[in-house]
């Protein structure tokens, strides 16, 4: 029982498996047979815009052939009238036939490429031609024609060969009756001569339906077998051809040689005016070719597009598969997973109050670092601040004695002097306030040059001690940058204090500060001291070039600027020059308009 429940699984997913493949089998052999109907469709309808089009050029060269056709013959006709009017065809139909008859009729005939140029009486007699007059026999039928007063025009099929053309006109006296008539013949060779190499094959078939004229010869005195469509040569059998219609277009399957096409389309035109039908056989092997690319065409894309859904289907289908293996899993590890969620929210409790307890730590350690900068700088702030108060004293005693003495104004000048030393020491002792106390806001506005101004001003007591030259020039307008003004100040200071440091016991004691205005803000502190000896880790913590257990740093100055420039989204680098070491920072700067 237990080995038929194991089994019953594995039977459903065959059974899923062969319906499956059966419904995509029958998908794709839907699909391919909707593709199949599209582009037989689009061939059908690009065929028939192909034979409206080829249509439309076969009637316009039919067209043209005709008039050529036309024009070439009618100026025989215009020829025969013309001269039917001649006083010496008149005079020699009257009775007096003369030598020179028959040279004007051969000039006339050379001039107008004509075969043959005669003038025959009423019983059919040639009285004088431009040749022998043997064609008379073949233009017997139009003769009769002009003798009963009309012009007559025709081909000489009646006596069943030649291809000669006639025209006959009536030659009338001088009271009106017929004495004769005038006739022109003309060579057809010579009219379907000029046209031999056109692309599309024409030809000209009389009222019998044998071929006359024609631009390929191999169709000259084809016979149309009894009013049927197609074409039979003169000699031997009938040819292999059948027809057919796409429309309202007739289309003829022709064998009939290598000059002529395999499959055209036959347009008919008829032509009263020389008693000829216009007939046009256009190849339609392009359009098939240009049909063919289309529906070819069409298929392909639908089948690119088929074959994509398909894979995309197929790959859907996989995905659902591996889905519901993947939820199968999901589901045996939710419960170890809870558990590792828990441990991990713990842990995450426990690093949240331990980086809160760094946060702290740092705080109190950058305000440690102020608190031993003080200390260093106190002996300095106190030379500063002893200075101004030594001077307001002997100011002070001196104003009393130029008092005593009637002295006003001298007495004036020292109390300004007292002013401005009060208003030195009151700097100083703002600069002090603002160093020591905890800052809390740091991506403020802040005017670069007061910061650097501020921290010069708080290294100036022990710089001038020690001789060393400042070369700093204050910007004209303030440099707005992003960041705090406790908090740069302390890195300035402590930049400069390292500066000096690194300066003791060196004889050209001089300190660069310049600030260069790009993209960033960049301020750059040179000394000429000896240098860095491991510029890459002067920013570690407790890195230190100092004597160990000096009163003067325990590595930690430039740690704590490193981590307050980064804070402000700065950079500072250290790097060694040819004539000491140099830090720059770099700061982001903020408009005026956009702080406020």
């Amino acid at each position: 029982m237990q080995g038929l429940v194991h089994k019953l699984p594995v039977m459903k997913v065959r059974i899923s498996i062969r319906d499956g493949f059966l419904a995509r089998s029958l998908g794709v052999a839907v699909f391919l047979t909707c593709v199949a109907l599209l582009a037989g469709a689009v061939w059908r309808y690009a065929t028939y815009q192909g034979m409206s089009q080829l249509s439309s050029r076969a009637n316009a060269d039919l067209a043209l052939a005709s008039d050529r056709l036309v024009g070439q013959l009618q100026r025989y006709r215009d020829l025969a009238v013309v001269m039917a009017d001649h006083p010496q065809v008149v005079r020699a139909l009257e009775g007096t036939v003369r030598p020179e008859d028959a040279l004007l009729l051969r000039g006339v005939a050379d001039r107008g490429a004509a075969s043959d140029v005669m003038v025959i009486d009423r019983s059919g007699r040639v009285l004088a031609a431009a040749s022998d007059g043997a064609g008379s026999v073949n233009a017997r039928a139009f003769v009769k024609r002009a003798l009963n007063g009309a012009l007559g025009r025709g081909y000489g099929s009646d006596a069943g060969a030649g291809r000669s053309y006639f025209y006959a006109a009536p030659v009338f006296g001088d009271e009106g009756s017929v004495l004769g008539a005038l006739v022109v013949s003309t060579d057809l060779a010579s009219v379907d001569y000029a046209w031999r190499g056109d692309t599309a094959p024409v030809f000209f078939t009389d009222g019998a339906g044998q071929v006359q004229v024609s631009n390929r010869s191999e169709l000259i005195f084809w016979q149309r077998p009894n009013g049927e469509p197609g074409l039979w040569p003169p000699l031997g059998g009938a040819p292999d051809f059948r027809t057919s219609f796409f429309g309202p277009h007739e289309i003829w399957h022709l064998g009939l040689g290598p000059y002529l096409p395999q499959e055209a389309l036959h347009l008919t035109r008829d032509l009263p005016v020389i008693g000829m039908t216009g007939e046009v056989l256009m190849s339609v092997a392009p359009v098939r070719r240009l049909a063919a690319s289309q529906a070819a065409a069409v298929a392909a894309l639908c089948l690119a597009f088929g074959a994509l859904l398909f894979l995309a289907t197929e790959r859907r289908r996989t995905l659902t598969r591996a889905n519901a293996q993947l939820e199968a899993r999901v589901r045996a590890r939710t419960q170890a997973l809870r558990d590792i969620n828990n441990e991990l929210r713990r842990e995450a409790s426990e690093r949240t109050e331990a980086q809160l307890a760094l946060a702290r730590a740092q705080d109190d350690l950058v305000q440690a670092s102020k608190l031993s900068a003080l200390g260093q700088l106190s002996a300095g702030i106190s030379h500063e601040l002893n200075q101004p108060l030594m001077a307001v004293q002997s100011f002070a005693e001196n104003g009393v004695q130029f008092i005593a003495r009637g002295k006003p104004e001298r007495a004036a000048e020292n109390l300004m002097r007292i002013s401005d030393m009060a208003d030195r020491m009151g700097r100083i002792i703002k600069n002090l306030r603002a160093f020591s106390k905890q800052e809390s806001v740091q991506q403020v506005r802040v005017d670069l040059g007061a910061v650097i101004n501020s921290a010069l001003e708080m290294t100036q007591a022990r710089s001038d001690e020690m001789g060393v030259s400042i070369d700093f020039t204050a910007p004209a307008l303030p440099i707005w940058v992003r960041g705090g003004e406790v908090r740069l100040g302390q890195v300035f200071i402590n930049l400069i204090t390292n500066a000096l440091d690194a300066m003791e016991g060196i004889a050209v004691r001089r300190l660069t500060v310049d600030i260069v205005q790009a993209v960033n803000i960049t301020v750059t502190i040179s000394d000429t001291g000896p240098g860095i000896a491991a510029p890459e880790q002067v920013f570690d913590p407790f890195y230190t070039t100092k004597e160990v257990g000096a009163a003067k740093g325990v590595g930690l100055g430039l740690s704590i600027s490193y981590a307050i420039v980064q804070s402000v989204g700065g950079e500072i680098r250290a790097y060694n020059t040819d004539g000491g070491a140099c830090f720059s920072v770099t700061l982001l700067p903020m408009a005026q308009e956009r702080a406020a």
